[in-house]
C-alpha cells in the first residue's frame, strides 16, 4: 500500500562540484518519482522531498552512500497524499538548483564550512539539553530564526521574533544593533529543521554575541520529543501544501486572522494577484482584499 511521506534534510559540507551533485539528485529524484525542492552550493545541500515511503527509502540509501552526506539528519513526516502515478500531492514538481547559498541570508562570503559543518556556529543543544539550560538559567532568550509570518502560528514561549519577511533581513537587523542588548545573555536560536540556525548563530557569534546556542534538529526534533507539553506552543509552519503541522491533538491555536482576528493556524497568499504577501487568515476572510489584511 502506498504511503505518502515527506523528508526534510540538509548537510553543510564542502562540495567541490555542486553541479555534479545537482545532476545526480535530479536524475535520482526523477527516476524515483519524487517531488520537492533541493538547493545545492559549494557549502552543502538543503532540501525537502515528497513521495511514497519506499521511493524515499531508496533515495535515502543512495543519498547516504555519498560520504559527506552519510551523517545528514533526515527528518520524516506524513505527507497528505499521492496522485495516480504515486507522486506527492504536497509539491508541484521536482526542482533541483545550484545557488550561492543553501539558505539565503545574503552573506555567502561570511559563511565558513569544513567537513564537520559550519565553523563558528552556536553550541548545539538537544531538546533535553535545552530544558536543562532553561532550568539552570533564568535569563535564557529564545530567538526565532524564521520569517515573522511563520512565528505567528507557532513559536517558543516568550521568544523574540524579529520583524523579518525573508531570511536576508536578519543580517541588516543584526548589523543595526537592534539586538545588542542580548549580547550578555544566553541566546538560543531555533528554526524549522535546524539549517537557518546553523548560519544565524554563526552570524551572531561573529557580531559579538557571547553565548549563542542552536536547537539541534530544530523545532521538528523538539516537537517529536516533547510535542505540545513543554516550551513550544502552536503549529509548525511548513513550506509545502500542508501549510502547517501539529505535534499533538491538543496543539494550541495562537495565530490570529488578519481579517477578523479570530484564532487560526491557516496561512494563505493575498487574493490580489499583484500582491505576493502571505497572511495568517481564516477561510472566511480568505477572499478579503489585501488592504483589509494590512489595515
Amino acid at each position: 500500500m502506498a504511503t505518502p511521506k515527506i523528508v526534510l534534510f540538509y548537510a553543510f559540507t564542502p562540495l567541490p562540484d555542486p553541479e555534479a551533485i545537482r545532476i545526480w539528485q535530479r536524475d535520482l529524484g526523477e527516476a524515483l518519482g519524487l517531488r520537492g525542492r533541493l538547493i545545492i552550493s559549494k557549502d552543502g545541500i538543503n532540501g525537502t522531498l515528497g513521495g511514497d515511503i519506499w521511493a524515499l527509502k531508496k533515495w535515502s540509501r543512495s543519498f547516504r552512500s555519498y560520504a559527506p552526506f552519510a551523517d545528514a539528519d533526515i527528518k520524516w513526516s506524513e505527507g497528505t497524499g499521492l496522485d495516480d502515478e504515486g507522486r506527492s500531492l504536497d509539491f508541484p514538481k521536482l526542482s533541483v538548483k545550484v545557488r550561492d547559498e543553501i539558505v539565503s541570508f545574503g552573506a555567502p562570503g561570511e559563511l565558513r564550512v569544513d567537513e564537520n559543518g559550519v565553523v563558528g556556529g552556536g553550541i548545539r543543544l538537544s531538546p533535553d539539553e535545552l530544558h536543562t539550560l532553561v532550568a539552570e538559567r533564568d535569563d535564557v532568550v529564545f530567538f526565532d530564526g524564521r520569517n515573522a509570518l511563520e512565528a505567528e502560528i507557532g513559536r517558543f514561549k516568550d521568544a523574540i521574533v524579529p520583524d523579518t519577511e525573508t531570511t536576508r533581513d536578519f543580517v541588516e537587523l543584526l548589523d543595526s544593533g537592534a539586538y545588542d542588548d542580548l549580547k550578555g545573555k544566553p541566546v538560543v536560536t531555533y528554526c524549522t529543521g535546524g539549517i537557518r540556525c546553523e548560519v544565524l548563530s554563526s552570524l551572531m557569534t561573529a557580531r559579538g554575541f557571547g553565548e549563542v546556542y542552536q536547537l539541534d534538529g530544530g523545532i521538528v526534533r523538539y516537537g517529536e520529543k516533547f510535542g505540545d507539553d513543554a516550551l513550544w506552543e502552536g503549529s509548525l509552519y511548513v513550506f509545502d501544501k500542508r501549510g502547517s503541522v501539529d505535534f499533538s491533538d491538543h496543539a494550541a491555536v495562537i495565530g490570529e486572522c488578519a481579517g477578523c482576528g479570530e484564532p487560526t493556524k491557516r496561512t494563505a497568499n493575498c487574493p490580489d494577484a499583484s500582491c505576493r504577501t502571505q497572511f495568517v487568515v481564516c477561510e472566511a476572510c480568505d477572499a478579503v482584499p489585501c488592504e483589509a489584511h494590512t489595515a
